[in-house]
C-alpha cells in the first residue's frame, strides 16, 4: 500500500486532478516526489526531521507531501490564512529546517520572521528569499532511495488554535519500509478502503484545504489504493456539483456548511448536475444539524457516512444513514477496539442517557509537540484520552456530541451548550452563518450571545434580531436563548467548518477574565 507500487502498476493514469483541470500521473507523482526526496536527504535532513508546507491545494502539494512522507521524515502543513506571526509560531515551534512553498503565498512568506527554516523552497515560481524548486533539484537524480531513505514518515498537523495558541499534535515515525501495515497512514488507509469501498476505481472530491487532516490523509489513502484524487482550490457549492459530474466522483468528504451552501443552491441549479455516480458523501469536523443531514440524505440517497474522529487519532465512531434515521442527531457507534466512556465531573462513569466529559479507550497514543501540560490535560482515568467534547451514549451505544467543553456558557450556575442554539439558528432562512458565545454579565458572570452573518446583510438590525430572539424561543428554554443578537458581515470560519471561538471571545472579554477557558 504505497505510492511506488501504484505508480508501477499504472503509471499514466491520474493520480491528481485539480478544479482548475492540471492533472498529475502516478509515474510522474512518484517520480517528482521521490526526487524531492533525495534533494531534502542530500541537504542534510536526516529521519524525523520536520518539513513545513506553506501552499495553497494546488497540483504539487502531493508531491512535496509524499516526498516527506517516503523519506522518513515529519510534516507540517500550515494554515495559509494565518497571519505572518501565527505561521512564525508553527515554524519555531516545529523546529522545521526545510520551508515548502508557493508563488501564491509570497506575500505572507516575505512577512515572515528571518530566522525561520534555513532552506526556503518555492515550488511552482520564484519567491523572495526562496530557492526555487529547479535550483533545489538541480544535480538530484530521480533513482529509486536506498533502503535507509525510503522509509515511511509521519505528518504533524497543528490544532486549529480555534480556543487557544495551536498544538502540533505529534504521532511517531516508526521507521517502517513503505506500506508497512504498523504505519498509522497504512492503517487508515486499509481501514478507509474496507468502511468506504476505496479501490482503483475509486474517485475522490476534496472540497475542502488540504491542510486539514481530513483532505489530506484521506486523499493519501486513496492514493495508496491507486484511486484518483480531485481537489478543489476552494469551495464553491454549484462548482462542486460541477465535478462530481464531470469527474464521475464516486467519493466526496464534506462538512455541514458546506451542506448548507448545496441545499441553499436554487432548486433548477441543482437539477441541472447529475451526481448520481456519488457512492459515498462523508462528513464530519463540525457538528450537522438534523434537518440539515435529513435534507441531504433526502437529495443524494442514504449515501452519507459520518464519522466523528479527530486529527489525534483517539478513536472515533461512524454511522450510515440508515442507523442515522434511526438515531437522528447521533454520530455513530465505536470502531473496532475502541471504548467509549462518559465521564462525570469527578470522574466517576455516567450511565446511557447521561451528559459527561467523552473519553475513548484504545486509540493511537500521540503527544502534543512541546507542551507535556496540554497532553496531561486529555488523559483520563486508566490511559483514556479525550479530544474535550460533550456527549452522551444512549441505550443503543450510539454517541450524541452536545458540544465543546471549552465552549460551554456559565450564566448564574448554569451550564449552557451553545451548540443547541446554533444548530437551530442555522435552518432559519435569514441566517447564512451563526455563533453562540458567552458574554460577560455583571450579574450572572455570562449571558448567551448569538453572532450571526445575515442571508440578506440589509435586513441585518432590531427588526432581524427580535425574529430571531422569538424564533429561539419557540424551540428552547427560556435560559438558553440568547439575550441579544450582533451582525457581522463574516464569522472567522477556518475552512473545515471550524470556527475561531477564541477571536469572537477576545472582542467582548478584552480586560476581563473569561469563565470559559
Amino acid at each position: 500500500m504505497h505510492l511506488r507500487d501504484r505508480a508501477a502498476a499504472h503509471p499514466d493514469k491520474p493520480a491528481v486532478i485539480t478544479s482548475g483541470g492540471a492533472s498529475l500521473s502516478y509515474g510522474e507523482l512518484d517520480r517528482r516526489s521521490r526526487r524531492l526526496a533525495r534533494a531534502l536527504r542530500e541537504r542534510g535532513l536526516e529521519t524525523e526531521d520536520t518539513v513545513a508546507i506553506l501552499m495553497e491545494n494546488q497540483i504539487r502539494y502531493y508531491e512535496a507531501v509524499w516526498a516527506a512522507q517516503r523519506s522518513g521524515l515529519r510534516y507540517v502543513p500550515v494554515n495559509w490564512h494565518l497571519l505572518a506571526e501565527e505561521i512564525d509560531y508553527i515554524l519555531e515551534d516545529s523546529g522545521a529546517k526545510v520551508l515548502l512553498t508557493s508563488l501564491l503565498q509570497a506575500k505572507t512568506v516575505t512577512a515572515l520572521a528571518p530566522g525561520g527554516p534555513p532552506l526556503r523552497v518555492a515550488v511552482d515560481g520564484p519567491v523572495p528569499s526562496c530557492a526555487t524548486y529547479d535550483q533545489f533539484v538541480e544535480g538530484v537524480s530521480d533513482d529509486p532511495l536506498p533502503p535507509e531513505w525510503e522509509i515511511e514518515g509521519a505528518e504533524m498537523l497543528y490544532s486549529s488554535g480555534t480556543t487557544g495558541r495551536p498544538k502540533g499534535i505529534q504521532k511517531p515515525v516508526t521507521a517502517k519500509p513503505p506500506g508497512d501495515p504498523e504505519v498509522a497512514q497504512v492503517r487508515i488507509a486499509a481501514m478507509s478502503a474496507e468502511r468506504y469501498g476505496q479501490d482503483d476505481a475509486s474517485v475522490y472530491l476534496i472540497p475542502g484545504p488540504l491542510y486539514h487532516a481530513a483532505p489530506l490523509i484521506v486523499g493519501m489513502s486513496v492514493l495508496r489504493v491507486g484511486g484518483t484524487v480531485v481537489v478543489m482550490d476552494r469551495f464553491d457549492a454549484e462548482a462542486c456539483l460541477g465535478l462530481i459530474e464531470r469527474h464521475r466522483v464516486t467519493h466526496a468528504q464534506f462538512v455541514p456548511t458546506m451542506f448548507i451552501r448545496m441545499l441553499r443552491l436554487p432548486e433548477e441549479v441543482r437539477a441541472r448536475y447529475d451526481v448520481s455516480s456519488l457512492r459515498w458523501a462523508i462528513h464530519a469536523a463540525a457538528p450537522c444539524p438534523v434537518d440539515v443531514k435529513r435534507a441531504m440524505i433526502d437529495w443524494f440517497g442514504p449515501i452519507l457516512h459520518e464519522y466523528y474522529s479527530g486529527t489525534e487519532d483517539i478513536g472515533g465512531t461512524s454511522i450510515t444513514s440508515e442507523e442515522w434515521l434511526a438515531h437522528p442527531g447521533s454520530v455513530g457507534r465505536p470502531g473496532p477496539g475502541i471504548t467509549i466512556h462518559i465521564l462525570g465531573a469527578d470522574d466517576e462513569e455516567l450511565p446511557a442517557g447521561e451528559q459527561g466529559r467523552i473519553f475513548m479507550e484504545g486509540g493511537q497514543r500521540y503527544e502534543y509537540h512541546n507542551d507535556p501540560v496540554k497532553t496531561a490535560s486529555v488523559v483520563g482515568p486508566n490511559g483514556w484520552r479525550t479530544l474535550g467534547d460533550i456527549g452522551y451514549v444512549d441505550a443503543d451505544g450510539y454517541l450524541f456530541l452536545t458540544d465543546r467543553s471549552s465552549n460551554m456558557i456559565v450564566s448564574g450556575g448554569v451550564n449552557i451548550y451553545p451548540q443547541e442554539v446554533e444548530n437551530l439558528l442555522a435552518t432559519h432562512s435569514e441566517v447564512t452563518d451563526v455563533a453562540v458565545i458567552g458574554v460577560p454579565n455583571e450579574e450572572f458572570g455570562e449571558e448567551v450571545r448569538a453572532i450571526v452573518q445575515a442571508a440578506d446583510p440589509a435586513a441585518a438590525g432590531p427588526a432581524l434580531e427580535g425574529r430571531l430572539v422569538e424564533y429561539c424561543r419557540q424551540h428552547l428554554a427560556g435560559y438558553k436563548c440568547p439575550k441579544a443578537v450582533d451582525f457581522v458581515v463574516e464569522l472567522p470560519r477556518e475552512a473545515n467548518g471550524k470556527l475561531y471561538k477564541r477571536r469572537l471571545k477576545d472582542a467582548y472579554w478584552q480586560g476581563r477574565s473569561s469563565m470559559v477557558i
